[in-house]
């Protein structure tokens, strides 16, 4: 069996600077490719790739992120990097697609939206370097929280060509098994179907133990991912962990063996190979 991860985070505090991980207890450590093989274990005969997913450090550090995750690939199947870029700074967004015309490993950019307010990525500015990511064959991670999907339509809509990658299902917000809000989900579940009419974006099964308010269980979770395949189609569904951010919530191999049993009863072989590599392969452009 093969897998690509499409969501690996890799970091190292001693080297760069995350503010974010004093928010989230346990995080501020190294998680570097020790950590990975202690926590990715793959069973005989399974080839397991890679696609890091950059980890939000200063942006000034960017660069040398990608240039630091280039060096680890050398030991490591890490296939492709989505790198930070300032895409709404014209000039910024320049300088970073200069260096990382060079930096062949570089498939995407990810521009944090969840922090921003609501339209922040409708912009004049940001479409515009939006645009200039698809000159540059890029794609474009969109990470936003429920209630800024349509934000998400509408990026699609204006720039048709720019291949959008929802990540972590648009971050629904659930809650304990059982007492889960069913407005909340329907809505989620609406918002989504509008992403998904638009044909330029996918979406990526990762991140959803982060969003639980209590322990997830398989019965919790499985009607969200029945909607992303639902929404998507398997030709737009991919796999990815968001490992080591949702740690606190999951172990690796946990989501993996819930998303494979998943799989077994949702779609056929050949769509689960879709979901579990092949997808990734074709929208990130990555080697073979």
């Amino acid at each position: 069996m093969r897998l690509i991860d499409t969501h690996l985070h890799l970091w190292d505090p001693n080297r760069f600077d995350y503010a974010w991980l004093d928010a989230v207890p346990g995080l501020r450590q190294t998680f570097g490719l020790a950590e990975l093989a202690d926590a990715s274990i793959p069973a005989e005969g399974e080839l397991r790739e890679y696609v890091f997913m950059q980890a939000d450090c200063a942006p000034a550090q960017a660069v040398a992120e990608v240039d630091w995750v280039a060096e680890l690939a050398e030991d490591a199947p890490i296939r492709g990097i989505i790198a930070f870029a300032p895409v709404e700074d014209e000039s910024g967004l320049d300088a970073s697609l200069e260096h990382f015309a060079s930096r062949p490993l570089v498939k995407g950019v990810r521009r944090l939206l969840q922090s921003e307010p609501a339209g922040f990525s409708r912009s004049e500015a940001f479409l515009a370097g939006a645009r200039r990511l698809t000159g540059a064959g890029l794609t474009f991670d969109a990470c936003v929280t429920a209630d800024q999907l349509e934000d998400v339509a509408v990026l699609a809509r204006a720039v048709p060509d720019l291949r959008i990658v929802l990540d972590h299902l648009g971050k629904p917000t659930i809650g304990e098994a059982g007492t889960a809000d069913r407005d909340g989900f329907d809505r989620w579940r609406a918002d989504l179907g509008n992403v998904a009419a638009e044909p330029n974006v996918c979406v990526k099964l990762s991140g959803l133990p982060a969003q639980a308010t209590a322990s997830w269980t398989t019965a919790l979770l499985t009607p969200y991912l029945d909607a992303a395949l639902d929404a998507f189609g398997a030709e737009r569904t991919m796999f990815g962990s968001d490992w080591p951010a949702s740690s606190g919530q999951s172990s690796y191999q946990r989501w993996i063996e819930f998303v494979q049993e998943w799989l077994e009863g949702a779609v056929d072989d050949e769509d689960a190979q879709r979901i579990r590599f092949m997808n990734a392969q074709r929208v990130y452009r990555l080697p073979s």
